[in-house]
């Protein structure tokens, strides 16, 4: 009687909290209760909402005959009532009522889904071209023309790391939000080509009705037309190793206007953000700028103590073969991966300064202390290992 009392407190309890919480819909994401596909904001969306209803209902119309039949003939037709089976070789007029009917039924749902397929992969007559590329785990996004055109960035999951340890109360955009979303016009037609740099990943935004995985070593292109301004949310929908949860995407829709205000702002950030790969750094600048990286790019294999997952992502803290040994050796590393292991190649993911920030940040943090030789590393020395492999 304890345990059930115990159990049924605690079923009051839940209830009791369920009902004081204030529960928000996620901008841009899945409503409270949702349960059916999103309305969305683009015609392809719209499209497959529409298809999801219709062979929904065509579906429920033949379980319902189907199994209504059955249950109409066990009950009405059952041998305790006395009835006698009806003997009969063959029925014509049955033969083809079971051969047409689910012909025309197959044909009702394969012509307008043949249509909306069609419709998703027509990419021709953009307005927009973006490369989307995938990362373990980030997505890397290049302007290929329009008045963005050449703007590049990577856009990481900026969910703080007090939620994801359960410190602070989590926000109604718990893992789904991005330090740098894309940036799309409205109502104009946007191709996106889609690519990976290490494994499989999928782009999906459920409200732009898009869904592409995203294949190393091929390009791989949908489309969507976004007919209102606004945030949208999607996820990596490709299982895609040990953070594939931490891999949202966030498309922001904006007027022209404020599209080309953007994209000008972007264009004289990244101007003004062009680093001579030839200065030289001071220790300080250099740690601070590197812990920024490693915050957003090495923590989540690496942890912010630098004690690694063991048997998956080795430790950086006290590691004697790479970080506190001589430069070339993590340079290298840091530069093309390590083959065989989950560390990628980050030389078209970050800049000189970024790797000789985010190297001699790992050689001096934690208890490493600068204690190896070369504690600082200059973005000159990341240059000049660019092209050894």
């Amino acid at each position: 009687m304890k345990m059930v009392r115990g159990l049924l407190g605690m079923v009051a309890w839940f209830w009791a909290t369920l009902a004081v919480a204030e529960v928000k819909d996620m901008p841009g994401g899945p409503k409270v209760d949702q349960l059916n596909l999103p309305w969305g904001v683009t015609p392809i969306a719209h499209d497959i909402y529409d298809l999801n209803w219709m062979i929904m209902i065509i579906c429920t119309v033949i379980f319902i005959g189907v199994f209504g039949t059955m249950l109409y003939s066990i009950i009405v037709h059952r041998k305790s009532k006395g009835f006698k089976p009806a003997k009969f070789e063959e029925n014509m007029a049955v033969e083809l009522a079971w051969t047409i009917v689910p012909f025309l039924i197959i044909v009702s749902m394969a012509i307008p889904s043949t249509r909306t397929v069609v419709s998703m992969k027509d990419t021709s007559s953009a307005d927009l071209t973006v490369k989307v590329t995938g990362y373990q785990w980030k997505w890397g996004y290049e302007y290929l023309d329009g008045p963005a055109a050449g703007v590049h960035f990577l856009s990481n999951l900026s969910t703080p790391e007090a939620q994801i340890n359960n410190l602070e109360p989590k926000s109604n955009t718990y893992l789904m939000e991005v330090d740098h979303p894309l940036v799309v016009p409205v109502n104009k037609k946007v191709r996106v080509i889609v690519t990976a740099d290490d494994v499989i990943h999928s782009w999906a935004v459920p409200d732009f009705g898009v869904k592409q995985d995203a294949i190393p070593g091929y390009l791989r292109d949908t489309w969507f037309r976004a007919e209102k301004v606004g945030t949208y949310r999607g996820q990596c929908s490709e299982l895609c190793g040990k953070n594939h949860a931490y891999m949202p995407i966030v498309v922001e829709v904006k007027s022209d206007a404020d599209y080309a205000q953007w994209a000008k702002q972007q264009k004289a950030a990244m101007a003004a953000a062009t680093e001579d790969p030839n200065k030289t750094w001071s220790k300080e600048d250099l740690i601070a700028k590197g812990k920024e990286v490693f915050t957003t790019t090495c923590v989540a294999c690496h942890q912010a103590n630098g004690m690694g997952i063991p048997g998956t992502f080795p430790a950086l803290n006290g590691d004697t073969k790479f970080v506190l040994a001589p430069m070339k050796g993590q340079i290298l590393t840091e530069l093309n991966g390590h083959p065989g292991t989950a560390m990628p190649a980050f030389r078209d993911q970050l800049s000189d300064t970024q790797l000789a920030a985010v190297i001699t940040y790992t050689r001096n943090a934690w208890d490493n202390a600068g204690k190896g030789p070369d504690p600082v590393v200059q973005p000159k020395d990341v240059l000049a290992l660019r092209g050894s492999h």
